[in-house]
């Protein structure tokens, strides 16, 4: 038997684009001959959006934004909300830019025990981090994490503070020589689709035949 065709994805899982791709994208693997790749892509949040600090209600207590800012992620929350709504979904605005690399890094240690417990990873730090109920820059917290998705977590904070680091840095890298600078972003057979938006232009070329996908 041949071998499924890979589809890469990467996310962020402080980008609820990415969140709102996830599923969408466990159809590729249901409906296609397919195997997904899932890659950590570190966003700079800041960097596109500026920053900012809130508290419970909402109240900011620090940002460097400017006016144009502000008005791109309150309709970057409304968005995700109203298609979050529609699923089913929870997406509260955070609080501050979160980091992701203790979450990156528990995702490929997750990866390396196997696809059920990767699966069950993203599906708990997507959703209780979108909650508001899951801090992914707390070791403990994603150690009891990748229990609970069934890993075996007795070599987890030594991976964290080596191969873990070097490997999220390299996957970041090599994503960027692809042409990557945002989540969530798909490979296939070489061509890159950045958002969720193109995933049915993605299932056209699973589904293309191959003579087809070879003109």
């Amino acid at each position: 038997m041949a071998e499924p065709r890979v589809v890469t994805v990467y996310i962020d899982f402080k980008s609820p684009y990415a969140y709102l791709a996830k599923d969408l994208a466990y159809e590729l693997e249901r409906d296609f001959p397919v195997r997904l790749d899932w890659r950590p892509y570190d966003l700079d949040l800041a960097d596109f959006m500026g920053s900012a600090r809130v508290d419970d209600s909402g109240r900011v207590l620090e940002a460097q934004r400017t006016p144009h800012q502000w008005r791109r992620v309150k309709y970057s929350y409304m968005d995700c909300r109203r298609q979050a709504r529609k699923r089913g979904l929870t997406i509260r605005g955070t609080q501050k830019i979160w980091d992701s690399r203790l979450a990156f890094y528990g995702m490929l240690y997750a990866k390396r025990q196997g696809a059920p417990v990767l699966r069950r990873y993203l599906d708990i730090v997507f959703e209780r981090f979108w909650k508001r109920e899951l801090d992914i820059e707390a070791p403990a917290v994603i150690a009891a994490v990748l229990a609970e998705a069934g890993a075996d977590v007795a070599g987890f904070a030594a991976y964290a503070a080596a191969d873990g680091r070097s490997e999220v840095a390299s996957i970041c890298r090599e994503a960027e020589e692809k042409g990557v600078f945002g989540v969530p972003s798909f490979i296939v057979d070489g061509e890159l689709f950045w958002g969720r938006e193109h995933l049915p232009d993605i299932r056209e070329l699973l589904g293309a035949p191959a003579l087809e996908r070879a003109s």
